[in-house]
């Protein structure tokens, strides 16, 4: 009889110590009522003004005017807008550091700053174009950071890009890792390496980089991009000419990448462009950028442009001597005119009603600053003759189609994810009040450190 009440406190015992090393129940997120703002949902219409938003478990649950939620935090937004999270579908993480692009800088630690850095700035998605390296893939960092790692955007990625031996992109530190094929032959095998690593697109160049180095060969692109689609990945090229952009849609390629630069697109390219469904991403930016310090550009002394830049970028930009550069640089005439042409062909190709999605090519180098590009990218847009209210589409709704986040992403509606930005003033009467940052939410949650 005692050994068997022993026993049973025995084993009364054991289950009181499992209880107490059993991992806690998550307990559901209070419910937040946001109310009184001017609301921007993504998807183009006419902002909503007055109106409420009610969030549990970090999804939209209701939205509209006069809400009531019992046990609800209620939050005033009173002259405040809400708009989307933004998407940048074409960017670089990793090898910036400081004033240097390298190799050496793609480490775990600063991928997860570049990505809270871009979260700062509102840009909850992005896709890095092609210049990864193995550290992404290895010990499931990648599905981390696709989720989103804590108080940063969410990463995808093209892994590793396509380029030419000896030719585009010029092979520089931090480009060892880009396929540079020389025959047909070596494709299947290396978009088999791409489709391994779940990677969002595969990125190829197309262009000389205005010099005589070799451009992909058109049969080596058009067996990419059929390889490619086998496995249900979307294709990107890097192209800067109307002629390459006339084959590579003949082609079968998914998403113009860059801007065409050196003439204006015909009528019959963009029949074929919308007639295929290929995106374009106008990286307006990045032409801005190439000539822009020759002077002193509007946004040189705003603290949102000037916390954005690496350590040292800005003493390099102001100097000088990087000024003189610039001015008296052989391309710096062709810059102007690729600029001027890409606000031209960003007009045209919206009109033709193609889908148009926010990209830019931040940190690809030190000049093209990550987050603050997204900003200035949306002013340029609105240069191009978009509204205020369209250019906000093309970086939510739009941006977050092309990376296939859209059914719960790029959008302000019930069932989806609360992704959003506070902001102190209102984009559609004035598109940089974008750079009003109040307050960035994920998943419900406030993620932004400050600037």
């Amino acid at each position: 009889m005692k050994i068997k009440s022993n026993f049973l406190f025995a084993v009364l015992l054991a289950g009181v110590l499992l209880s107490a090393f059993k991992t806690p129940i998550p307990q559901k997120a209070a419910p937040v009522l946001y109310k009184n703002f001017t609301l921007i949902d993504g998807n183009g219409g006419t902002p909503v003004v007055g109106t409420d938003m009610l969030v549990e478990n970090g999804r939209i649950t209701k939205l509209g005017k006069n809400l009531k939620a019992a046990g609800a935090t209620v939050i005033d937004l009173q002259g405040k807008t809400i708009i989307p999270a933004l998407t940048s579908a074409h960017v670089h993480i990793g090898t910036l550091k400081g004033n240097v692009t390298n190799a050496e800088n793609y480490t775990k630690e600063n991928i997860i700053r570049q990505l809270k850095k871009y979260a700062d700035y509102g840009v909850l998605n992005v896709l890095s174009m092609g210049t990864d390296r193995p550290v992404l893939f290895e010990n499931n960092f990648y599905d981390e950071a696709k989720k989103g790692i804590p108080g940063g955007a969410r990463m995808l990625s093209a892994g590793y890009g396509f380029g030419v031996h000896n030719g585009a992109p010029p092979f520089g530190p931090g480009m060892d890792m880009i396929y540079r094929p020389s025959t047909v032959e070596e494709v299947e095998d290396h978009v088999a390496e791409l489709s391994e690593l779940k990677v969002a697109a595969i990125k190829i160049w197309v262009d000389d980089f205005g010099t005589k180095i070799p451009k992909m060969e058109p049969a080596i692109y058009k067996k990419i991009i059929s390889e490619a689609h086998k496995y249900d990945i979307k294709v990107v090229s890097h192209a800067y000419y109307l002629s390459d952009a006339r084959r590579l849609v003949a082609d079968g390629v998914d998403v113009i990448g860059h801007s065409i630069r050196d003439s204006l697109m015909d009528d019959n390219l963009l029949k074929q462009m919308k007639l295929k469904n290929v995106v374009y991403i106008p990286t307006l930016t990045l032409d801005k950028y190439s000539y822009a310090y020759a002077g002193s550009p509007e946004w040189i002394d705003d603290d949102f442009f000037k916390k954005s830049l690496e350590p040292g970028v800005l003493d390099m930009l102001t100097s000088a001597k990087y000024k003189t550069d610039q001015k008296n640089s052989p391309s710096y005439k062709r810059n102007n005119h690729a600029f001027e042409t890409a606000l031209k062909n960003l007009k045209r190709v919206y009109d033709a009603g193609i889908l148009v999605a926010l990209g830019t090519d931040s940190g690809a180098n030190p000049v093209r600053t990550q987050g603050f590009s997204e900003h200035l990218e949306l002013e340029l847009m609105v240069q191009a003759g978009l509204t205020p209210l369209q250019a906000l589409t093309v970086a939510t709704k739009n941006a977050s189609k092309v990376l296939k986040l859209d059914k719960d992403l790029g959008t302000l509606q019930a069932g989806k994810s609360a992704d959003f930005i506070v902001l102190g003033a209102d984009p559609s009467l004035d598109i940089k009040n974008t750079r009003k940052i109040e307050g960035v939410y994920r998943g419900g949650e406030r993620i932004d450190a400050g600037k």
